[in-house]
Order: structure tokens, then C-alpha cells, then sequence
């Protein structure tokens, strides 16, 4: 019953939206039966004279969802030196008039293979070996409403590769690809092109997604000029996001110390002494070498000393950085769905059926790009606060939320830099009265929203919030409490 509200709230609250969208011309619809036309076994190599050093190599796929329209390939840039994977699921509600949602997962480095096959897709990986291809139906999965894709990004990231090993190695550089995708896949998937679109994504999410917003609506303003069609960005979407590594800290010993997540803190007494002492020092020093001028060598060493006092008794601790209500299992990240999601993506049939070149085996998360991003420093640079007062200043949609048991990118920190945010709707947000949202009667976190800017937490979710019941919750949010309502 829990489920079915959610199904119910999801669609209904895109009917607004769907019904401003008028009729589709006959050339839209050639081209969407063009696409369900597709080749199986081989690629199709689709180009745009807007686009000459770009080209979309696609196949029709039967993975995941066969209730759908479903799609993989490969966008290939610098003349074909690079090669970004994606996925792309077609909405089960009505895919010729429902939005356009672009997923991503954070790191840097981890594949949107981790938040479709864990969190939001159309099907979640089988843990205990009960279907016949290795994953289960998801009833909750976004493309109830939407039509999403996955996109693996930066290049070097899940079955994105380049021919001669390049690596993208800050969020700026990553952001330029990004743009030159999306605008291929308006103008491959005609049918599309025009419809409202919303980033979404988590974790570094908080850093990825204001920035390639920001750069969409740039170019957007360039293209206005020269006469050329726009991306109809309508909103982002950050979940647990990264948008910042100095408000992490106080957040973190909240969570550790206080009784931002649990009713008792977990951690020791001495450790949270040491933590008290250390935070003035830690956000002094993060302001001076990272924030007011960003000294890469000063800021390293900010860093270095923030994450020895105020980070060592986590890591200590046993416990699931991203979910402190449980001890950390499986990889390095916790979750033993990673290591499945590993093994499963590996096996050479399910390789073959999307059509995956790259010869490297799969990871949930790449360290090459992650050290890539960490030794350009680019989590400490510019906070992307600034870039989102820039999105909401021009009518940009902002919804963040975060699950309440999340360490590493903690609800604390995430209000802290809303709240503080400077932008045209401030006063009206500082206004704006905080009320509990609900899930059949049962109160699941809450919710603080004006027309442009929503902040919404979910009681005793982690950082993969839409894992589990909580995907329940996830829905409401795009929906009735976010942007795309």
C-alpha cells in the first residue's frame, strides 16, 4: 500500500507539467520509431553537423526493464578519442510528453550503474540469487514519471574509456562533455528535444551538478544569441551532495557527538573532546589556505589536519560512514551490493548485451579519476554554493535533501550552507516554516520549501538514500516536495 501512494503521488504530480507540453510534430514521431528500430546486435553511429568532433553510437538493448524502450551506448568526443556510457530508460507512464532526468553518481569517480542497480533504476541487483538474468523488478524506480538516463562520467569512470588512457581531472573539464552530451541527445532523441530537463545525482553530485547546470545555462544564453535551440533545464536535484568539504566537518561531529542522527551519541567521549577542540582550528584553516585564497599546499595540509582530528574515530569506529546505524560491510564502500554490482556487470553475456568496449573490467568507483580529482584538488576549490545562488537567481529549481544517518556527506552540514545561502529568495526561504512530510500517515522526515528552493531530510535514510523503503520516500520528493512537481 506504502508503494502503490507512491506510484500514485509520482504520477498525478507531473500531471501539471505534462499537460502544458503540446502535441508532437510528425517528425518527432518518425524519429522516436526510428528509435525503437534500433539494431540489437550492433551500434548505429548517428551524427550532427553541429557536432563535428561528436558522434551518438546506440543500440536498442533489452536489460533491466522490458517494459520499456531501453538504450546503451556511447557518446564519443575529441574526434572519438573518448567515450562516455550510458543508459537510457524511456518512462513507463508516458514517454512521449514526461520530463527528462539525467542521473549521475558522485566520488569522484563511481559509476551510475551504483544508482541504477542500487537505488533508483527500473531494477535492483539480486542479492540473494532468486531471478533468472540477476536483478529484480523495481516498482519505485524513477521512470514511473520520467524518462531518465544513466550517464557514466567523467571519461575513465564505470564503461566510460579513452583510447589513450585520458582522465578528466576537474569538475569544469567534466562539465564541458557533459553539455555536449545532453545537447547530442536532444537532437538524436528528436522527440525529446524541448522537454523540461532536471540533473539529479548525489554525493559529489553536490559539486558535479551546479556546476554542468551552471555550464548548460551558459551556453544556453550563447546559443539565444546566435538563434540555435536551448536545453529546457528546469531544475537539480542533490542528494547527500558535496557541495563544499568545509561545512562537512561541523556537520560530522554533530552526527558523531550529538544527536543529529541518533538519540545517544555513538562515539567516545574522549574522541569527541578532541573533535570539540579541533573544529575552530580545522574551519580557521580551511578559510584561510582553501576558502579566502586557495593555496593548494597550505590547503593540503588544512586538510590533512582536519581529517586527523575530526575524521580518524569514524574510521575507527567499524561503523558505515554513509549509514552510521549499521558497521560497514562489503568494499570499501560499505555495502556488499557494490561487490555484486561488480560481478554481475563483469559477466561477459550481460557485457556483450549492452554492448560495453572498454576491455578494463568494471568498478563501482574508479581510483585513477578519483586521485586525478584529488591531486588538481578539486573537491576544496570554489564551493558550488555560489553556483547554485546562480541557478536560483535565474529561475532554476534547487531541491537538496539527505538522509538523517549519513556521515560522510551529512544532513547538518547540507542545511548549514542552505540556510546561510546567499541569493534574491534568501528572506523569503529564512521565512519559510519547517513541517514534517509524510508517507501514508507516517511522518518521514522534513521539509522546508519555497517556489524555487526545497531542503528536505528523510528520517533514518543514509547517503544511498533511495536504497530500500526510503526509495519510497525519494519519490515524493522529486515529485510533490521538489522541483518537478
Amino acid at each position: 500500500m506504502l508503494f502503490k501512494a507512491i506510484t500514485v503521488l509520482l504520477l498525478a504530480s507531473l500531471q501539471a507539467t505534462c499537460s502544458t507540453q503540446g502535441p508532437l510534430s510528425t517528425e518527432s514521431v518518425a524519429q522516436q520509431l526510428h528509435l525503437t528500430a534500433l539494431n540489437t546486435d550492433s551500434f548505429t553511429t548517428l551524427n550532427h553537423s553541429r557536432f563535428p568532433n561528436h558522434r551518438v553510437r546506440i543500440k536498442k538493448t533489452q536489460f533491466c526493464d522490458s517494459t520499456v524502450n531501453m538504450y546503451t551506448g556511447y557518446l564519443d568526443v575529441d574526434a572519438g578519442a573518448k567515450h562516455l556510457f550510458f543508459y537510457f530508460f524511456e518512462s513507463r507512464n508516458d514517454p512521449l510528453r514526461d520530463d527528462v532526468m539525467m542521473w549521475i553518481n558522485g566520488g569522484p569517480g563511481c559509476s551510475s550503474s551504483m544508482g541504477l542497480l542500487m537505488e533508483l533504476g527500473p531494477c535492483s541487483i539480486d542479492m540473494n540469487p532468486r531471478s533468472k538474468n540477476g536483478t529484480l523488478w523495481n516498482p519505485f524506480s524513477w521512470n514511473e514519471a520520467a524518462n531518465i538516463f544513466f550517464l557514466d562520467q567523467p571519461v575513465g569512470v564505470g564503461f566510460s574509456y579513452a583510447d589513450y588512457g585520458e582522465t578528466i581531472q576537474t569538475t569544469e573539464e567534466a562539465a564541458k562533455n557533459v553539455h555536449a552530451f545532453i545537447s547530442i541527445f536532444f537532437e538524436t532523441f528528436s522527440q525529446f528535444k524541448g522537454r523540461p530537463l532536471h540533473l539529479s545525482g548525489e554525493s559529489y553530485g553536490g559539486r558535479y551538478l551546479p556546476v554542468f547546470a551552471s555550464e548548460i545555462y551558459d551556453q544556453n544564453v550563447i546559443a539565444q544569441q546566435e538563434g540555435r535551440a536551448t536545453l529546457n533545464l528546469q531544475s537539480v536535484i542533490i542528494g547527500n551532495g558535496n557541495t563544499g568539504i568545509s561545512t562537512l566537518y561541523p556537520g560530522r561531529y554533530e552526527i558523531e557527538c550529538g544527536t543529529a542522527a541518533l538519540e545517544t551519541p555513538f562515539q567516545f567521549i574522549s574522541t569527541c573532546v578532541r573533535m570539540k577542540t579541533a573544529l575552530p582550528r580545522c574551519q580557521q584553516r580551511m578559510k584561510d589556505s582553501c576558502l579566502d585564497q586557495f593555496d593548494m599546499i597550505n590547503c593540503r595540509a588544512a586538510v590533512s589536519f582536519c581529517d586527523s582530528e575530526l575524521s580518524t574515530g569514524m574510521w575507527a569506529s567499524g561503523r558505515n560512514v554513509y549509514d552510521i546505524s549499521k558497521m560497514c560491510l562489503g568494499d570499501d564502500l560499505c555495502y556488499e551490493e557494490n561487490t555484486a554490482i561488480r560481478e554481475y556487470l563483469n559477466q561477459p553475456k550481460i557485457r556483450a548485451l549492452l554492448g560495453v568496449e572498454t576491455p578494463r573490467n568494471f568498478t563501482p568507483c574508479s581510483d585513477e579519476v578519483g586521485l586525478d580529482f584529488s591531486m588538481h584538488m578539486d573537491k576544496y576549490n570554489t564551493p558550488t554554493h555560489f553556483h547554485v545562488a546562480g541557478l536560483l537567481d535565474r529561475g532554476v529549481r534547487v531541491l537538496i535533501y539527505a538522509g538523517t544517518f549519513d556521515w560522510q556527506c551529512n544532513w547538518v552540514s547540507n542545511r548549514m550552507w542552505v540556510d546561510a545561502l546567499e541569493w534574491s529568495g534568501a528572506d523569503e526561504y529564512s521565512k519559510a516554516e519547517w513541517r514534517q512530510w509524510n508517507v501514508e500517515e507516517r511522518t518521514v522526515g522534513e521539509v522546508k520549501s519555497t517556489p524555487l528552493l526545497t531542503f528536505a531530510t528523510v528520517k533514518g535514510a543514509g547517503h544511498m538514500m533511495s536504497i530500500l523503503v526510503t526509495s519510497c520516500a525519494s519519490f515524493v520528493l522529486i515529485t510533490d516536495a521538489g522541483p518537478t512537481r
